[in-house]
């Protein structure tokens, strides 16, 4: 099974498995890590805010022009800034890590 790690501000890691089709925010909340998503995916807030691992930004689908004006109102984002909400996996991004919150 793929798995996708996420790295806590604390610096702790959790390698956590998913299925095609879900959202990092689904899989990072399915396995009780701290990340929000208080508006339950509709991208009207930015509290599934995660910041992708430099080595894989580019390899990730690109955000939609919604995304981009959600991270440009958030503070302190940053180039690998993403919404775990707006990220749909699937097992060619096997091995993904992603930071919690603010970069």
């Amino acid at each position: 099974m793929p798995t996708v790690t996420f790295i806590a501000p604390d610096g702790t890691s959790k390698i956590c498995a998913f299925t095609e089709g879900e959202t990092l925010l689904t899989v990072a909340q399915r396995n009780g890590l701290d990340l929000e998503g208080a508006c339950e995916g509709a991208m009207a807030c930015a509290s599934c805010l995660l910041t992708i691992d430099k080595a894989w930004a580019s390899k990730l689908p690109q955000a939609s022009p919604e995304e981009i004006s959600m991270l440009e109102m958030t503070p302190k984002t940053t180039r690998f800034s993403r919404l775990g909400c707006q990220i749909r996996l699937n097992t060619e991004m096997n091995g993904l890590v992603v930071g919690i919150g603010k970069a």
